[in-house]
């Protein structure tokens, strides 16, 4: 495996537990205790996923997310899992629609801040995941190509995290089918949303800002009041 894991976290303690947990399973975790040297470290050497504390001493852990999007091609889409603090939802929701893959709130088991690299890693493609014999999807002027992980309308191509690529795909797989918000999540992350949680709704709209005409007047990803979402089967 020895896949580079970056962890930008001010508390030098729980990096070094978290580093020498993550190490048992292979991974190689490199620390950095602020923003400014992390922001740096990551450019210098691309790493495969950033583990990012909301909380750190020179910047805040939503703009570094804001930063590392805006970074030139690949360096960009560097999968983001934020840190946050336990029982705050208002900056969950924030961190997601920063461009964060996931979230963990703090303080959490180590077995599953594992489990949560795992599985963004594995939708990245880095842990071997299954690929389709048939790798691209056409729906109009959409194409999702599931081996290069690209999404493009009309020839230009959306910027989308690695998670949002995994729910288009999930529901385009699935086009003309109403899922629920538990169904694509369990599809996706392997697991139920918890009580409240709208983080499937975030992506979603970020989603449609990628992909359709007018975000506001969606004809490709459809709300279906009191359900969940549907992937439409007709489109131009």
């Amino acid at each position: 495996m020895n896949q580079h894991l970056l962890m930008i976290e001010d508390d030098t303690r729980l990096a070094d537990m978290v580093s020498a947990y993550l190490g048992q399973s292979g991974y190689r975790v490199t620390h950095a205790e602020d923003a400014q040297t992390g922001l740096t470290r990551l450019q210098a050497n691309p790493v495969d996923l950033v583990i990012l504390d909301l909380m750190l001493p020179d910047m805040d852990g939503l703009e570094v997310c804001r930063r590392i999007r805006t970074l030139p091609g690949a360096l960009g889409r560097t999968p983001v899992l934020m840190l946050t603090a336990k029982g705050d939802p208002m900056d969950r929701i924030i961190g997601l629609e920063m461009g964060a893959d996931d979230y963990l709130p703090k303080p959490f088991e180590p077995r599953e801040l594992l489990a949560r690299v795992r599985a963004v890693l594995r939708r990245q493609g880095g842990e071997g995941a299954a690929r389709s014999a048939d790798n691209a999807m056409r729906f109009g002027s959409l194409e999702i190509d599931r081996d290069a992980r690209l999404v493009r309308v009309a020839d230009h191509a959306c910027d989308l995290t690695s998670y949002q690529f995994d729910l288009l795909v999930t529901l385009a797989e699935r086009a003309g089918r109403v899922l629920t918000r538990d169904q694509i999540m369990e599809a996706v992350r392997g697991r139920e949303l918890d009580a409240f949680d709208r983080s499937i709704d975030v992506h979603m709209g970020r989603i449609r800002a990628a992909i359709e005409v007018d975000a506001k007047n969606p004809k490709r990803i459809l709300t279906v009041r009191g359900v969940g979402y549907v992937f439409a089967r007709q489109q131009d």
